[in-house]
């Protein structure tokens, strides 16, 4: 889930923590490194003095706490900052050690380096480090100096690359906020970096359908007139004949009988204009899980119904046990009653109309099977008002379920059979999760 804090805040939040702490990480390695180093070779330079000094002068040792440094020992050079004697330590055993202590601000490492053949007595060689400290203070505060402007640099590098990453992302923005239903451009996903491609190609795919479903309503909006404006024409022709001149009652009851059947057919077409309206609404339904096989089964119970009082039948023929799907019902309800209402209205009396449902790896299929007179393939039985066949009707149903396939993702096809008796209605729903 999105954080409500900016990407681009995220981004730059967490690549400058990340190379702070790598900074500081590699720092702190550093400096250790460089402070072992310079220990190292003080202490190996202390070791090396006090093996000279252990076998040179191990016949003076009774001379303890006096310096044993002898100006006449070639081999020794004598630092004005190292001090060389005897001590006698009990504790320590027969093993060199290394001391650090303090006096008067000054730091200084002691070695102590035992004696052959005098147990307890130790070399004591003592070197003032005091400005060894001060160079590893020096080197510790550049590097801290180092580490804070290598996270300013960071952090302007971060302002910088982030500002360059969220450029596609508000180019983007800015073309779909200058569009509009009169003004809608495809988006060139060549010229956008190759992340925000799949993006770009989604967007595409909702500008098509916008597209598509603003042409539609352009259709729908003039064929309505068209279709609505026609028989009021005819309604009014009808009745301005019958007023020129004075007729017999049952002429006048004619043409008002007429008039009376071409509302009834204004008013189916208004119903299913009001029903793009209900339809549309039911496409902000929210998905429910439902068994498609339970539901099926109840539709069909009431599509049978209605066969019935054609005289015709249904034929119920579904493969699947159980199969679970989270979808809009009512969308997918829309889409079932057009393609029994077409099958029962197409097929003679006595007829059979066969609801099929199965399963492969494509999805889940539906179909609905007439003994009817088939189709016309070459047309679009899709588009608002196309009528086929000898019957009545305003022509919106299969524009209706086209647009509830397209809301739940699904798709509708109309073949005629191989047998040419009748046509096949087919509802694909895609392969989704499911329980069979």
């Amino acid at each position: 889930m999105l954080s409500k804090k900016s990407i681009r805040e995220s981004f730059i939040l967490q690549l400058v923590s990340a190379s702070a702490t790598l900074i500081v990480i590699f720092s702190v390695i550093l400096y250790n490194y460089i402070k072992i180093s310079i220990f190292e070779d003080i202490t190996q330079e202390l070791t090396k003095q006090a093996q000279i000094i252990a076998t040179s002068r191990t016949s003076s040792v009774e001379r303890m706490g006096i310096n044993l440094f002898d100006p006449s020992l070639s081999s020794i050079n004598n630092p004005a900052d190292i001090q060389v004697s005897i001590a006698i330590r009990v504790n320590q055993g027969n093993v060199p050690s290394f001391e650090h202590s303090e006096k008067d601000n000054q730091k200084f490492l002691t070695i102590y380096y035992p004696l052959e053949k005098r147990d307890h007595y130790f070399i004591s060689i003592t070197k003032d480090i005091s400005n060894t400290d001060i160079l590893l203070n020096k080197i510790l505060k550049n590097i801290l100096i180092i580490n804070l402007t290598a996270i300013f640099l960071i952090l302007f590098y971060a302002l910088f690359l982030s500002r360059m990453l969220v450029l596609p992302i508000r180019s983007l923005t800015n073309k779909l906020a200058s569009m509009n239903e009169n003004f809608l451009q495809i988006i060139d996903t060549q010229k956008v970096p190759s992340e925000f491609q799949p993006l770009g190609a989604s967007i595409n795919k909702l500008v098509e359908r916008i597209q598509i479903f603003v042409n539609s309503q352009k259709e729908l909006f003039i064929g309505a007139a068209h279709e609505l404006k026609t028989p009021l024409a005819v309604m009014k022709t009808k009745n301005e004949v019958t007023l020129l001149k004075p007729r017999e009652n049952e002429k006048y009851i004619e043409t008002i009988k007429s008039n009376n059947q071409t509302i009834n057919d204004m008013n189916k077409m208004i119903s299913n204009i009001l029903e793009i309206g209900r339809q549309e609404g039911a496409q902000f339904e929210k998905p429910v899980e439902i068994d498609l096989i339970v539901f099926l089964k109840e539709q069909i119970n009431n599509y049978t119904i209605l066969a019935k009082m054609e005289e015709k039948h249904i034929i119920e023929d579904i493969i699947p046990i159980s199969y679970k799907i989270t979808i809009q019902p009512t969308l997918l309800m829309h889409i079932l009653q057009n393609f029994v209402q077409n099958a029962i209205k197409f097929t003679p009396k006595e007829g059979k109309i066969t609801i099929q449902a199965y399963l492969n790896k494509e999805g889940f299929f539906v179909q609905v099977i007439d003994e009817g007179i088939g189709i016309d393939e070459s047309k679009d039985l899709f588009a608002p008002f196309k009528r086929y066949g000898n019957q009545t009707g305003a022509g919106l149903g299969l524009f209706l379920a086209k647009n509830a396939a397209d809301a739940i993702g699904a798709k509708i096809t109309l073949k005629n059979r191989e047998d040419a008796q009748g046509t096949i209605a087919t509802l694909l729903l895609p392969q989704r999760k499911r329980s069979l």
